[in-house]
């Protein structure tokens, strides 16, 4: 028996099926903590339905109680959907040990489950409610009371357990001793300040599961030393039964444990079954990347640009050979595809692999000289994107001399203060020239709405743009080149473009100029 069959029998139930993990995604309220991160209405009832309906997540916190009477609006919006849709129950709102101010003004929303936030260490208990043990335990017990008149479910969170269980073992023990009778739907166990490790998490977590067998645990894991996916998987393996995630691992400071990598290890790690849609993933981190503004990075695990990108010539070669250096991380379970990179340790089975997704056939002589002048344009540091690759193809055939399609003939941006930009341009398709202009919102806003007008007149629709980066070197060097990068969606593909110049405007229409020649090859 190998390593992973001890552990997926080691980890059965009775029946000798797999135990369950239910998982709680708390983006929209734990996430919303964020520096910089605030959704609007439209936004939180958009992912709360892909929450729900796409990726099938069994319970979201949606917000905590009394933050505005702007959230409270979105909250009641968000209950009367759920109402609707049968998912009131897995509607979840934090709430406070305050009299009945946050548990009436959840149930003034609609909503119908309270995440009650207690004390998990005798610091915070001491010094920040400034009570006894004894005292906030009958505080809480005034509330869970409260929370039955009002039909409120609650679960119960531990708040800063982690600390609480080193330096304090004995409180938390005090509290769950005494409320563990009371109609407590779940155990929430915090690392709120990110401090635990893969062995403290199996102690303190074991700790719990073995004293209270019969109590439903989750497992809220903060990223602070980057173990937070480790300290879950630990954390599932002693028995916890429940997992706090955020979609891109948003959260407060280093974030949560992201919902993706949790998903994934879960299965992939463990052999347990969650109810996630993992094949609806990638769109729904990519729309929260939107929405929150914080860029998911190129190298992050299962949702990054280059998760799925093998580099080396050697690797590529591996996959063509029987998937040898494929693992069971698969993109296409996440609504992914794998991308072979270009660079200057690219072989010729990139070359290949990239031709092969362009519907490109060349032979053998001309793939070698298009490999060469890959890797002589990675040695200079250039980007080389397999978008790029027809120009590269028609270059060499061309010995030099590339005619495009699509040429910008003219052009002039006008900004002022207290006008919208505005540009006028001139350009060549084929053989025929034509002229436009338009204004903005901003000066390359007003040049693709400039361009989009003669589109129009050849009767031909030009992609939709759905990310416009701009990279910077450091330094605050005025005279640096700007590289622009943009992502192009046509036919259900997505392709990017990019060029460098002083002027960011100036890299986003050579880009643009890009995409058009790259349609007029297609």
């Amino acid at each position: 028996m190998n390593l992973n069959e001890s552990l997926a029998t080691k980890h059965k139930n009775t029946k000798g099926q797999l135990p369950y993990v239910e998982l709680m995604d708390t983006t929209l309220r734990d996430g919303e903590q964020t520096c910089g991160v605030s959704f609007t209405t439209p936004e939180k009832l958009s992912v709360l339905k892909l929450l729900l309906d796409d990726l099938k997540v069994d319970r979201v916190e949606i917000a905590s109680a009394r933050v505005s009477s702007g959230e409270f609006e979105t909250v009641k919006k968000a209950a009367k959907w759920a109402k609707e849709h049968g998912y009131l129950h897995r509607l979840e709102v934090l709430g406070f040990v305050d009299g009945e101010a946050s548990l009436k003004w959840i149930a003034d929303t609609g909503c119908k489950v309270v995440n009650l936030l207690c004390k998990g260490s005798l610091n915070h208990c001491e010094h920040q409610l400034g009570k006894t043990p004894h005292e906030h335990i009958q505080d809480i017990k005034r509330s869970l009371a409260l929370a039955r008149e009002l039909g409120l479910k609650v679960n119960i969170y531990l708040e800063d357990w982690s600390n609480g269980m080193q330096h304090s073992p004995d409180y938390v023990f005090e509290i769950v001793d005494a409320l563990q009778a009371q109609e407590v739907m779940r155990w929430m166990l915090p690392d709120t300040l990110g401090i635990l490790n893969p062995t403290k998490t199996q102690h303190y977590c074991g700790a719990m599961v073995k004293r209270y067998p019969e109590l439903h645990f989750d497992f809220h894991a903060h990223n602070d030393y980057d173990l937070a996916v480790a300290n879950v998987f630990e954390a599932v393996k002693v028995g916890i039964k429940g997992v706090h995630v955020t979609v891109n691992g948003l959260g407060e400071r280093a974030g949560n444990a992201s919902l993706t990598s949790v998903v994934a290890m879960l299965e992939d790690q463990l052999g347990r079954t969650t109810n996630i849609c993992s094949q609806n993933s990638y769109g729904v981190c990519k729309l929260v990347e939107s929405y929150s503004g914080i860029r998911i990075a190129n190298n992050k695990p299962v949702t990054g640009d280059f998760a799925f990108t093998q580099v080396a010539g050697i690797h590529v070669d591996g996959d063509l050979k029987k998937g040898l250096y494929c693992s069971e991380l698969r993109p296409e379970r996440f609504g992914r595809t794998r991308a072979y990179a270009l660079g200057k340790t690219s072989g010729k089975s990139n070359i290949i692999k990239n031709l092969e997704t362009l519907g490109i056939e060349l032979d053998d002589e001309l793939i070698k000289k298009v490999t060469q002048r890959v890797i002589e344009m990675g040695d200079r540091k250039e980007m080389v994107s397999p978008d790029e690759l027809p120009f590269i193809i028609s270059d060499i055939l061309g010995n030099g001399e590339t005619e495009a399609e699509v040429k910008i003939l003219n052009y002039s941006l006008v900004a002022a203060m207290g006008l919208r930009p505005s540009v006028n341009i001139k350009i060549q398709v084929g053989d025929e020239s034509y002229e436009a202009n338009a204004s903005g919102e901003g000066q390359y806003h007003a040049f693709t709405k400039a361009l989009t007008q003669i589109y129009s007149k050849l009767d031909r629709e030009l992609p939709d743009l759905i990310d416009y980066v701009v990279v910077i070197p450091p330094g605050g060097r005025t005279d640096a080149y700007v590289q622009t990068i943009i992502t192009w969606k046509q036919d259900q593909q997505i392709f990017r473009t990019r060029a460098v110049d002083i002027d960011q405007t100036t890299a986003a229409i050579k880009a643009t100029l890009k995409m058009l020649n790259r349609i007029e090859l297609k």
